[in-house]
């Protein structure tokens, strides 16, 4: 629902600029010859000759109109040229037009405030560029004026006939008995004229623009005066412009809303809200919406201009009319498939270039049920939490898709696979995702401080440093063995760590955020980390054998780290693999200097054994059992939170610690808390104590 934002300012300067058929432009810029001819360009699919997406004003004389299909648009005018949006995935790529609209957006953002709106449409406040301009070259001392601006279009300016309309709108600019802030809006006019041919300059596109005191005007004049024209809203006349706007066309009133306000209150304009009290509209639609309705019928609006030059959200869709709809879970799978790959390009994409996340993955889709024709826009909408790659986003869109599905259809009856079934269909699918955020500055990866024990080399995937600094890179095929944490020297002592081999990719190549995928619900994806075996005792044969650590760290090979996934029931039998994080914090101090490597000399005399774990139990903490040094000692974990001492704990960011494999995670979370005393429960104070019978009657 709308928000009831009251104006803070009423001298305001906000331009809403909206293209002239955008995508009819962005096409004939290609093809010139185009220019001048009827055209429009479809989203070609068999269905009746595809959808009109954009029509030229060539064509709409000639009676074509957006909501026509191909074959519809030949008939209205047989020599009306067509042209296909390019074709991705089996779907409309729309790219060319999204690099387009940025084109223009790096124009317009010159000046004050920029919003981008849509990929055809945005919004300035200038409102600190007019005061700037009113004090120092104020229009009412101009002696000439840019024939473009003069044939901006003024609401309430009357210009009888056989006047020159230029000179009347020249006259209304250079006024000096204009209030504040209608000079304002002068000079907003001058500004957004400039600002247009400074856009058709540089892109060869034009556009149009509507000038007033807030968003939701702006946006009202904008599309009275098209194409290359501007319209400017003063004070004075807004109620003459609401007065008999229809209610549909204003916005958040074209759906359930402004089919209420019809049929319950008898509204068919904005200026018929104004009978109304705004008590009166609180007690028919709630507080807020009430007093948005008393605000928007005498034209007040709020809302500021966002300064975003970047999408909110990132979408792919597509939809299935008539016969084409979709009636099997695996032809619904095989196009979410294909939309998720766009979807996860286009976040790899705002990935790299704008250092940004997104954080929400929201699958929309609409159907019907057979026999039941309300039911087209029930389909229920449904989110989760975003996990980066390709393959990831496809399994939790299908997953989405199949609890709306149950939902929508009221029962578990649908078939996850097999045949066309009878039931339902699907005629639209899209997949999106929200909540993008800049990443914080400082993040990094917990591979930061295992720096030490890698060393770089080239990855096919840059992105990935775009997150975390100094991250541990992966190899270009995306894939390791653990070899790479083995020093050389243990290899040969130990030849059956050669033999180790693993399914999983140290790095999704699809994923170049894998680090920050969070589980979704219903998958089970566990990872871990191969820690390297330079410095821990390991038991052989049922006695200890001790391994030394690194001697030389030019020794530790030039691969990347490994993640391991594996399924929780295999928790027992990867926890005896896996050694603790102190081993891997201490074989980064052996090869930080030899000096340190004498400090840690008498790590050879510590005894770590790996507690038994059974097949149901998840991963959990290493037992460290107790030893005493030379100098009679105890060491154990006490000596394993010394480790730390040279690291600053609080550089470390505490969502990084989930990045750990699970058997480790406990442990790290033990080392970095203070120690406290046991809680040992006093004798006689449990609530056992109260009712045993008293011994001394």
């Amino acid at each position: 629902m709308p928000v009831a934002r009251r104006e803070t300012c009423d001298a305001r300067v906000i331009a809403h600029i909206d293209m002239d058929c955008f995508y009819v432009q962005v096409e004939q810029r290609k093809q010139p010859n185009l220019r001048g001819l009827p055209t429009a360009v479809i989203q070609y699919n068999s269905y009746k000759g595809g959808a009109l997406i954009a029509v030229s004003y060539e064509a709409r004389r000639c009676g074509v109109k957006r909501s026509m299909r191909g074959d519809e648009a030949k008939e209205a005018c047989p020599h009306i040229q067509l042209v296909q949006v390019p074709v991705a995935r089996g779907k409309a790529d729309l790219n060319s037009y999204r690099n387009a609209g940025s084109e223009v957006v790096s124009v317009l953002s010159q000046k004050g405030r920029c919003e981008r709106a849509s990929i055809d449409e945005v919004y300035l406040d200038l409102t600190h560029a007019a005061e700037t301009m009113l004090m120092e070259a104020s229009p009412e001392s101009m002696q000439d004026f840019e024939v473009e601006v003069l044939k901006s279009h003024v609401l309430g300016l009357e210009i009888e006939d056989g006047s020159d309309g230029k000179e009347e709108v020249r006259k209304w600019l250079c006024r000096s008995d204009a209030s504040y802030q209608d000079k304002l809006l002068a000079c907003g006019a001058l500004i957004v004229s400039d600002l247009r041919m400074q856009v058709l300059k540089e892109t060869e596109f034009t556009c149009s623009a509507g000038i007033a005191h807030n968003k939701m005007l702006a946006k009202l004049a904008s599309a009275m005066n098209k194409p290359a024209q501007q319209t400017i809203v003063p004070h004075s006349s807004v109620e003459q412009l609401l007065a008999t706007l229809p209610i549909k066309k204003m916005k958040h009133l074209g759906g359930k809303l402004g089919s209420s306000l019809q049929s319950d209150l008898g509204v068919n304009t904005v200026g018929d809200l104004l009978q109304f009290s705004e008590e009166k509209l609180q007690q028919w639609y709630g507080i807020n919406t009430g007093t948005w309705l008393w605000n928007i019928s005498r034209g007040i609006n709020g809302e500021e201009v966002e300064g975003r030059l970047l999408p909110k959200s990132h979408g792919s869709g597509k939809t299935f009319p008539g016969p084409q709809a979709l009636k099997t879970i695996d032809s619904v799978q095989h196009w979410l498939n294909q939309l998720c790959e766009e979807l996860n390009e286009r976040l790899n994409s705002d990935l790299d270039q704008n250092k940004r996340i997104a954080q929400t993955l929201t699958l929309h889709a609409r159907a019907y049920k057979t026999g039941d024709s309300d039911s087209l826009r029930k389909f229920p909408s449904k989110s989760c939490p975003l996990r980066y790659g390709t393959r990831k986003i496809q399994e939790d869109a299908l997953i989405l898709f199949q609890a709306g599905l149950r939902d929508f259809l009221g029962s578990y009856s649908f078939k996850v696979h097999g045949n066309e079934n009878s039931n339902w269909g699907v005629t639209s699918l899209s997949v999106s995702a929200s909540k993008i955020v800049s990443i914080p500055s400082g993040t990094h990866s917990i591979a930061k401080y295992f720096g030490g024990l890698f060393s770089s080399s080239s990855t096919s995937n840059p992105s990935i440093d775009v997150v975390i600094d100094e991250a541990v890179p992966s190899s270009p095929s995306g894939s390791e063995n653990c070899m790479g944490m083995v020093p050389y020297d243990l290899q040969l002592q130990h030849p059956h760590y050669t033999e180790m081999k693993h399914s999983s990719a140290c790095l999704d190549p699809q994923d170049p955020l894998n680090h920050l995928s969070s589980k979704a619900e219903g998958l089970t994806e566990e990872s871990s980390f191969m820690s390297p075996s330079g410095s821990e005792d390991r038991m052989t044969d049922g006695e200890p054998h001790r391994v030394l650590p690194a001697k030389d760290p030019s020794h530790v090979s030039n691969v990347s780290s490994l993640k391991a996934v594996g399924k929780k029931k295999r928790a027992g039998k990867m926890l005896h693999e896996n050694c603790s994080i102190i081993n891997i914090f201490n074989n980064y101090h052996n090869s930080r200097s030899s000096l340190e490597q004498k400090n840690v000399s008498n790590a050879h005399d510590i005894k770590i054994s790996l507690g038994s774990q059974s097949a149901d139990d998840s991963y959990s903490t290493c037992n460290e059992e107790i030893d005493t040094n030379k100098d009679g000692c105890s060491v154990g974990v006490s000596q394993g939170r010394e480790a730390w001492s040279s690291y600053n704990i609080d550089e470390i960011d505490p969502s990084i610690i989930d990045e750990l494999p699970p058997e480790i995670q406990q442990e790290f979370r033990t080392l970095l808390r203070p120690q406290k005393r046991p809680n040992v429960a006093k004798r006689g104070s449990s609530i056992k104590h109260y009712f045993l019978p008293d011994k001394s009657r």
